[in-house]
């Protein structure tokens, strides 16, 4: 046994010997071959060339020339300038016109038209920009294609802020903004601010999405919260959903928008309605009435429709005692042939459901009846057809989402402190 042990230990350390041999022997040749080659690198993936695409054409394969439709500028004249046929022109204002009459193009717009690189220039396709999103590309070849495209539009919140000199529109034209924030802000405060009241010194903030296509401003988009500061008290407002209706609401969760009655009577029958050629019953002659006829008997009371100011009390051959008054900066509503001049005088606040006069027949009249009208921007509307707003107030269900977006709102809105104004933030 020690024999066969001794014996094993030799063979084990010679085969040691021998391996060690070998290694040496390879490393001397290694050393004497010189460095191993450097392997070469893998072949190169060529990129792939960027292609440019504008409205949904690879612009790079073609010439690209940009007109502006003139004044009195016809599809056609523009067409025949770039080698198209009286035929083809014919064939695309009859297959376009399902989609957009080509004689409807406005003078402004812009045309884009994409050539071919061939040795006559072959018109390939033309774009007509209908408006800052929407456009039109017609592609000629052996068939007129025609399809209609979308430019995405980037929406980016913003605050203007400032202070008012003589009016929210003269702001925001000082300031370089759109003054459709000025007509969104008369909106949003036309039942609770009187902006023809509005003092030198009175504050906005709002807090709005600006739209933008191709890095180019287009216009305004939602107005999330304002804050008016007007007589020395802030008047917030908070869009809001509910019931599937945006509305704004103040910091209590109260609608800003206020209703109207659905009529100036409780006890009436409609003896005429709006129109604009109506059989006068006593002239005889066809002519506007702008106004819906309520019959009832004299003497039967006529209500505000809604919250105002008295800005006219008067008599006239036609209209008999008339009473008018504002709600505010869109609506103003008259009441006609009242039996007596009202009480109420010019300036008076009148509330919702006050009494202002009495049914009467005084001046054009056959008999006793109210002639009510509504004006919205100063122009005569169907009192018949002018939809209340919503006046609910937040759900109390919905109050916990309420408060937490009008708190993060307010918060938005009052970082912006008197002695930061005005601001512009894009």
């Amino acid at each position: 046994m020690v024999q066969d042990k001794k014996i094993k230990q030799r063979m084990l350390t010679g085969a040691g010997l021998l391996l060690g041999g070998i290694l040496l022997v390879v490393i001397l040749i290694r050393i004497s071959a010189g460095p191993l080659p450097t392997p070469a690198p893998p072949p190169a993936v060529p990129e792939k060339p960027v292609i440019h695409y504008e409205f949904g054409i690879p612009t790079d394969s073609f010439r690209q020339e940009i007109a502006q439709i003139k004044p009195n500028q016809f599809l056609s004249d523009l067409l025949l300038e770039r080698g198209i046929s009286y035929a083809t022109i014919d064939q695309l204002a009859r297959r376009s016109k399902p989609i957009f009459d080509v004689a409807r193009i406005k003078a402004g717009n812009h045309c884009h038209f994409f050539f071919l690189h061939d040795s006559v220039s072959t018109l390939k396709h033309m774009v007509y920009e209908i408006s800052d999103t929407s456009y039109l590309v017609y592609t000629f070849g052996d068939s007129l294609q025609i399809r209609t495209g979308e430019k995405k539009v980037q929406i980016k919140e913003a605050v203007v802020a400032g202070e008012i000199i003589t009016s929210p529109w003269n702001a925001m034209l000082d300031m370089k903004v759109s003054t459709h924030l000025a007509i969104e802000l008369e909106n949003i405060y036309a039942w609770t601010v009187d902006f023809f009241g509005l003092n030198r010194g009175d504050r906005f903030v709002i807090y709005h999405q600006n739209r933008y296509v191709d890095s180019t401003y287009i216009g305004i988009g939602k107005v999330f919260a304002t804050r008016l500061t007007h007589g020395g008290r802030d008047h917030y407002a908070f869009l809001f959903t509910q019931d599937g209706i945006e509305s704004y609401y103040n910091e209590k969760g109260e609608n800003l928008r206020r209703s109207f009655l659905k009529a100036p009577l409780k006890s009436y029958r409609i003896s005429s309605r709006y129109s604009n050629s109506r059989m006068h019953p006593i002239l005889r002659i066809r002519r506007p009435h702008h106004g819906v006829d309520y019959a009832a008997p004299q003497g039967t009371p006529v209500f505000a429709i809604g919250d105002g100011k008295v800005v006219k009390v008067s008599y006239d051959k036609a209209s008999g005692n008339y009473i008018k008054i504002k709600h505010n900066s869109v609506y103003t509503s008259g009441y006609m042939h009242l039996v007596k001049r009202p009480a109420h005088n010019v300036g008076d606040y009148v509330k919702q459901g006050d009494i202002i006069g009495y049914v009467g027949m005084t001046g054009y009249a056959t008999g006793p009846h109210l002639d009510f009208r509504i004006w919205k921007n100063g122009h005569t509307v169907d009192p018949l057809k002018v939809k209340a707003p919503p006046v609910k107030p937040v759900k109390q269900a919905l109050r916990p989402r309420f408060d937490s977006i009008a708190r993060i709102y307010r918060q938005k809105l009052d970082q912006y402190s008197d002695n930061s104004l005005p601001i512009v933030s894009r």
